[in-house]
């Protein structure tokens, strides 16, 4: 629970080591070097601060320590709820964009005004086909696919094709019904016991304020739904074969949920599209990566949604906002823990994708030469009716600094948004709905159903080197119980009874949710998680040495990482645990020990640390797997003594 006062071997006072020694690792200062500068050079005692566990931290309840991480160059959140994102939601006007915005949009197109002029009517016209073909089809434009039938190619690449026109896709069974519908359960308890827990609309919420619920972490962690994501994520590509980007290794972003009661009209969102606002047209935002140059160069046709190299430098959150999001996610999404149907509360979504994308960013440079009032019929529409600005302003349609971009017919008008928002095909409980970060989507604004649309917010974010950075900033929310470095601050659910803990995570999944989480690194250590953490691997395969007698232990690198051969496998320990024998070895030396060669491991209780240990067990052969586990059990109760490397 506590440091004990004395080591319970040579009765040394250690105990008042023990802070310091956490300020040392704090200051980035070696384990070994720091208990070296406290005068603590027994082995026996070094076990004694190595191994301690802080329990009291947990049981009085406050944050657990992280290592050299800090937010302070990330300033927290206003607190807030999801209303904070949508200027729509909130009710507060927004004051109109600065003059500096005038002045980027002539930089923009400066030198190709003509070419954007050409681009723009073509533009309208292929959305007058996109838009007709939606209309007929419906929900049947957005491609759906059996969870077991990901490893079949033939509907795999139907899926493919689907996906990469219109943006969204519905992954049936992505986990069992049994599951979904057991996580809905939780997350109600969860809330009924906890009845601080905030949500928007605060008379009748329907979208709690909750990112560390059992069920949502459960759900995170969950290895069909990590395997759904690198899916979803694999249909994207990298023009740049070098750039730092993993898409088979989803890595976790904690949002909220959803529990929307039938009638509810509260929770009433418009279109809009997450990932920032203004931050599409400026320069050292989205301009930083040249997402969408071609759109502004006139050449809209030559713009990839698909393309992820070109959004690795994106700054998304310039403005420290609610709306903004400093993480890469590919896709939008959410587990679905309720059947719904059109008009129940369900996402709907505009499959217009890269077209609807290079409209809404062109829209701000065009303006009508009359009014809906003034044009005849479809006349406003046409695209005769639309030319530049004449004098440049700084009016971004639905973009505030701080919020999500938002739309509506009468900002964007062409894209035929009461025709074009369509409903996500029905959804049962398991199954996850997936849409590109650049996709237009809203929600029913009112619930006509007879039961709670229940969703939980997952996205798919690929492992880069700036998401592996908010994971560092994430995981210190998730061992406080605070919200997300991207979501309004506040105590959130510190004091919640039941939350779920990096501890748990780590006893309880297997290492690809860890690694997701931040609390594991990634075998190949491509993009390097800050290792303080005490939830970080030192190396792929070390050992603690013992090089020369009358030296201290030395953390050095072992063998290369092992392959088994047949019959053979590969054990993998992570503890650390020293025995009060081993001084003895350093004291007496070859007196008592002169068949001890080195290097080695020394004493069978200390072992490996984070090492790894290769047997070849005659009995491996049976294919039953008993004699397997009767093997690892046996390894698990002895440790071969001065096992050589």
């Amino acid at each position: 629970m506590i440091i004990p006062v004395r080591c319970f071997s040579c009765g040394k006072v250690i105990g008042d080591m023990w802070e310091s020694y956490l300020r040392m690792l704090d200051a980035d200062i070696a384990d070994g070097d720091a208990m070296d500068k406290l005068g603590c050079k027994r082995f026996c005692c070094r076990r004694m601060i190595m191994t301690h566990v802080d329990l009291i931290e947990k049981l009085l309840k406050t944050p657990k320590r992280w290592g050299t991480t800090s937010t302070s160059t990330h300033p927290s959140k206003v607190p807030g709820d999801i209303s904070s994102v949508f200027p729509s939601l909130s009710g507060v006007d927004s004051p109109p964009l600065p003059p500096r915005f005038a002045d980027l949009k002539r930089r923009l197109i400066q030198g190709h005004e003509d070419r954007v002029i050409d681009s723009w009517h073509r533009l309208l016209a292929d959305l007058r086909k996109e838009i007709d073909a939606i209309k007929t089809q419906g929900s049947k434009v957005i491609p759906e696919l059996e969870f077991r039938d990901m490893s079949s190619m033939e509907e795999r690449t139907r899926f493919r094709d689907g996906l990469r026109k219109r943006g969204v896709g519905l992954i049936r069974g992505a986990v069992s019904e049994r599951e979904a519908l057991g996580w809905k359960e939780l997350v109600q308890r969860y809330i009924q016991t906890n009845s601080s827990t905030k949500g928007f609309p605060a008379e009748n919420p329907a979208v709690y304020e909750l990112y560390w619920s059992p069920s949502q972490v459960l759900a995170r962690a969950h290895p069909s739904l990590l395997r759904t994501q690198a899916f979803l994520m694999s249909h994207w590509h990298s023009a740049n074969k070098s750039a730092r980007i993993s898409t088979s290794h989803p890595v976790a972003y904690a949002d909220r949920l959803r529990i929307r009661q039938p009638g509810d009209v509260g929770f009433a969102l418009g279109p809009h599209v997450d990932g920032g606002s203004c931050e599409r047209w400026e320069e050292n935002g989205y301009g930083k990566g040249g997402v969408y140059n071609e759109i502004f160069r006139g050449n809209w046709e030559a713009y990839d949604p698909w393309e992820s190299s070109c959004r690795l430098p994106v700054v998304s959150d310039l403005y420290n906002g609610p709306g903004g999001c400093s993480m890469f996610r590919m896709f939008q999404g959410w587990l679905s823990m309720s059947t719904t149907s059109a008009g129940e509360g369900t996402l709907m979504v505009n499959p217009l994708l890269g077209k609807g994308t290079a409209y809404f960013l062109l829209r701000p440079f065009f303006r009508p030469r009359r009014g809906p009032t003034e044009a005849l019929g479809s006349g406003f529409l046409d695209s005769d009716n639309w030319g530049l600005e004449d004098e440049t302003t700084s009016v971004l349609q639905g973009a505030v600094p701080a919020n999500c971009q938002e739309l509506n017919a009468a900002l964007h008008p062409h894209l035929g948004l009461q025709d074009t928002m369509t409903h996500v095909p029905q959804v049962r409980p398991g199954d996850y709905v997936a849409w590109h970060c650049d996709t237009i989507h809203a929600v029913d604004k009112t619930h006509a159903g007879k039961n709670a649309s229940s969703v939980m917010y997952i996205p798919a974010c690929p492992l880069t080197e700036a998401n592996a950075g908010y994971l560092v900033r994430q995981r210190e929310a998730f061992s406080e119980g605070t919200p997300g470095p991207d979501f309004p601050s506040g105590v959130g659910e510190s004091q919640h009874l039941g939350r779920l803990t990096p501890d748990f995570v780590m006893r309880n999944t297997d290492v690809e949710a860890q690694r997701a989480m931040g609390l594991t690194r990634y075998p190949t250590c491509r993009f390097r998680i800050d290792c303080s953490s005490k939830y970080s691997a030192v190396s792929i395969n070390t050992a603690a040495f013992l090089t020369a007698r009358g030296q201290p232990l030395g953390l050095k690198n072992a063998t290369t990482y092992p392959t088994p051969s047949e019959n053979e496998i590969v054990v993998h320990n992570r503890a650390v645990a020293i025995s009060p024998f081993d001084w003895a070895v350093q004291a007496l030396g070859e007196a008592l020990f002169h068949w001890l060669k080195l290097r080695t491991i020394v004493d069978e209780d200390v072992a490996w640390w984070r090492g790894l240990l290769r047997l070849t067990p005659e009995s491996l052969a049976s294919k039953s797997g008993i004699a397997l586990k009767a093997v690892l059990q046996r390894l698990a109760r002895h440790t071969p003594s001065s096992t050589r490397i």
